[in-house]
């Protein structure tokens, strides 16, 4: 359907659900909904006129009533002294397509409350709180309503708490830090927290998982959760660097503050709140957006062997262009990143010195008209590169010749990098600067017609599902620290599918054949077997898929089959099994046929797990083509090691998995 025959759809839903459905009030206006199949529910009341809010999931207390509201600079609070004026209750269902992504049609079915509150003195203002719950979460935001405010409003505190009811396990990052959200995870207490970026993922001690997050974050500051005290956290707004959190006009809409729950960890993975609370494709053709996988001029520069500056070693000239686009050619892979081909790279670029970089004029040693020219010649598309070192002044100032250079040269997709502890050495990433300066890009390249994913960005909240050029994004530690660093210890991509994957996808850049990083710096290299990096190719998504490794190192490798015939764009996704920094399989379906695809991945200890094929067609023989540790394979002994075999199997079948320590399986099945 169109945009505008889903928004008469939508309207025609509500205008039925609202006529249909009154809400439960109590006699301390109490007003309490559930989710469709009834699995969760919300509470909203008011304490001595406060809005509070709880919510349970089948029948169990999750979150204790909890305060709600803001202060606004001059200590003027918006929180207390309400009145309830309506309360309108609906309900919505349907079923929308990606544009791409791990799953292709997506149910968007929720029952919702719209509680419209005033002050009863002073200036009567009104704020309206609107409630969903969803059988996978819920999630609540705040409209500030046009009211005759002429002034501008300046949020100094958002003051909604979640009450926990109980302790539990949490993976948590923090905020704040110049890495940004690139750190490893902490396991915790949720009682011994401390100030930590969102998704924060929690397994409570009844066993109960859920992950704490936001939806659409447009024009707002990003949030944080703050630990006040026992098992209570509370939003903590990204400030402004002069400390101001939100500046507004006279009304105002926040993001979807979001609760994803889940029985086992898994359901977190599979569940599609997020999405659901962005707003539809504004892109009316999309037919630009494409999927791929790719390889680049970017590992060399990483583990020493190139330079990004001009000079002796550096990567991004003619020549070595020219052969990378031979080397993929051989590999068929018809994407190539390349770094450091313009004007600005010095060995001080990555200092926090607004650092001046040109976005049209070459470097010595590399032409490209003449590059762009031979990757078309060779069925090959080259994907551009933007270091921004956080100057967005300078950036912005060259953005339309940028980007009409790319398309001059038939460039469709750029990577963006913001590398620098705050944007313009002032404004943290993720603050409200921060927020509308990655939104407007955004929305630039899609002038342009260009493929975006973002290093160094905001988090992922879901506005791919309005934008779909926004392909990916970095957002967290990937694999370019096994490069230069202690690296990435092997319990850490256990953790991030039930964490940082919970925002979306991640341009992680796996599969590392040389493991051991023969050419690169003394005593670096990837804490995982070649065949975990295969696995990381389905387990961790991204629509632009990496494959990391120096193109030479694939060549005449026969695991490398795997690579070319995985997809990028999936019908369906299930995850088998998991334990948030254990384990994880996780199985996915071909958006253009039969086939599906397995990957498993352990931490440090090596396991057998069996699996069920339950997934695959009952109707159908199937192929398993299967890439493996080998026997006594481990990320500490001969880890480059794949075992690759074939077995016929059907959906009753089982088999086991035999992982090494940080190994992994990784196989196709192919419908025959």
């Amino acid at each position: 359907m169109s945009k505008l025959i889903n928004k008469a759809f939508l309207a025609l839903v509500l205008l039925v659900s609202i006529a249909a459905c009154k809400p439960k009030v109590a006699a301390e206006q109490s007003y309490e909904f559930s989710s469709p199949e009834g699995v969760n529910s919300i509470t909203f009341s008011m304490q001595n006129n406060r809005p509070q809010y709880a919510v349970n999931h089948g029948g169990k207390e999750v979150i204790l009533p909890s305060e709600m509201g803001f202060v606004f600079k001059g200590n003027d609070t918006l929180q207390q002294n309400f009145e309830v004026l309506n309360v309108e209750e609906s309900s919505f269902d349907e079923t929308w397509k990606q544009v791409w992504g791990e799953k292709h049609e997506i149910r968007n079915n929720y029952s919702q409350l719209v509680v419209h509150l005033q002050e009863k003195t002073a200036a009567k203002r009104k704020l309206d709180i609107e409630f969903r719950a969803f059988d996978d979460g819920v999630a609540f935001r705040y409209v500030f309503p046009e009211q005759g405010i002429e002034d501008s409003l300046f949020i100094m505190d958002e003051l909604t708490t979640f009450q926990l009811k109980e302790d539990g396990k949490a993976w948590w990052i923090p905020a704040y830090h110049e890495q940004r959200y690139e750190n490893l995870f902490t396991a915790s207490p949720v009682s011994e927290l401390d100030t930590v970026h969102t998704p924060l993922t929690i397994e409570l001690n009844s066993g109960l998982n859920i992950s704490f997050h936001e939806a659409n974050l447009t024009d707002f500051a990003s949030t944080t959760l703050a630990h006040t005290e026992g098992t209570t956290l509370k939003t903590d707004l990204v400030p402004w660097s002069d400390g101001v959190k939100v500046k507004t006009a006279g009304s105002f809409k926040t993001p979807w503050r979001t609760l994803q729950i889940g029985e086992e960890p898994g359901d977190l993975i599979t569940s599609y709140l997020i999405l659901n609370l962005n707003e539809p494709n504004q892109i009316e053709d999309t037919s630009w957006i494409k999927t791929f996988k790719y390889t680049g001029i970017w590992w060399g520069m990483h583990i020493g062997k190139f330079s990004f500056w001009e000079g002796p070693k550096q990567g991004a000239t003619t020549k070595n262009a020219k052969e990378h686009i031979d080397m993929n050619k051989k590999l068929g892979i018809n994407y190539l990143l390349i770094e450091g081909w313009n004007k600005g790279w010095t060995p001080s670029w990555y200092e926090n010195a607004m650092h001046q970089f040109s976005f049209t004029k070459e470097a010595d040693n590399f032409n490209l008209k003449e590059v762009t020219d031979y990757a078309k010649a060779n069925d090959v598309e080259i994907v551009g590169y933007h270091e921004t070192g956080s100057n967005l002044y300078n950036y912005l100032s060259q953005i339309d010749s940028a980007f009409a250079l790319y398309k001059k040269h038939g460039i469709n997709t750029v990577k963006i990098g913001h590398v620098g502890s705050k944007l313009n050495m002032k404004e943290w990433h993720q603050g409200q600067f921060g927020v509308n300066y990655f939104r407007s890009i955004l929305k630039k390249a899609a002038d342009y017609e260009l493929e975006v994913y973002f290093h160094e960005p905001i988090k992922d909240t879901g506005e791919r599902r309005t934008y779909p050029n926004m392909m990916a994004r970095e957002g967290a530690r990937g694999q370019e620290y096994n490069a230069w660093s202690d690296g990435n210890p092997p319990a850490y991509t256990t953790t991030i599918p039930f964490t940082r994957m919970l925002a979306g996808p991640m341009d992680f850049t796996p599969g590392v054949f040389d493991v051991e990083v023969k050419q690169g710096y003394p005593g670096r290299r990837v804490h995982s077997t070649t065949a975990k990096q295969m696995a990381l190719s389905v387990v961790i998504y991204s629509p632009i898929l990496m494959l990391a490794d120096l193109p030479e190192n694939y060549i005449d490798q026969p695991a490398f089959q795997f690579f070319n015939d995985i997809p990028t764009d999936w019908e369906d996704t299930k995850v088998l099994n998991g334990k948030i920094g254990e384990y994880i399989t996780t199985v996915r379906k071909d958006l253009n046929s039969e086939d599906w695809y397995l990957g498993s991945i352990t931490n440090e200890e090596a396991r057998e797990i069996e699996i069920s094929l339950g997934f695959l067609h009952p109707e159908n023989e199937y192929e398993a083509q299967i890439y493996a540790d080998a026997n006594g394979t481990g990320y500490q002994n001969n880890p480059a090691e794949v075992a690759i075999s074939k077995q016929k199997v059907v959906n009753h079948d089982k088999l086991t998995l035999k992982l090494g320590a940080s190994g992994g399986t990784a196989i196709r099945f192919r419908k025959l």
